[in-house]
């Protein structure tokens, strides 16, 4: 009998299914940056290394996802 434990797989997909809800829904969101910084907007477009940030008021913004330290749906 073996005692060698399985791996955890590299990826799951649940960001890429988790974001790609976010941009078919328009969902408002909260982005906070490793430095504490906040923006609130909704994301447009996204890939492995970064999101495409809309704003209104203010200048879109691509945002390198090593700079995010988390992000969560908004209610405003």
């Amino acid at each position: 009998m073996s005692k060698h434990k399985t791996r955890a797989p590299e990826s799951t997909n649940e960001e890429f299914r988790y974001l790609r809800g976010l941009v078919e829904r328009k969902a408002q969101v909260r982005v906070r940056l490793a430095d504490d910084d906040e923006l609130t907007g909704q994301i447009e477009f996204f890939d492995q290394s970064f999101i495409r940030l809309n704003r209104t008021g203010a200048p879109n913004l691509f945002i390198y996802k090593h700079e995010i330290k988390y992000l969560y749906e908004s209610a405003e």
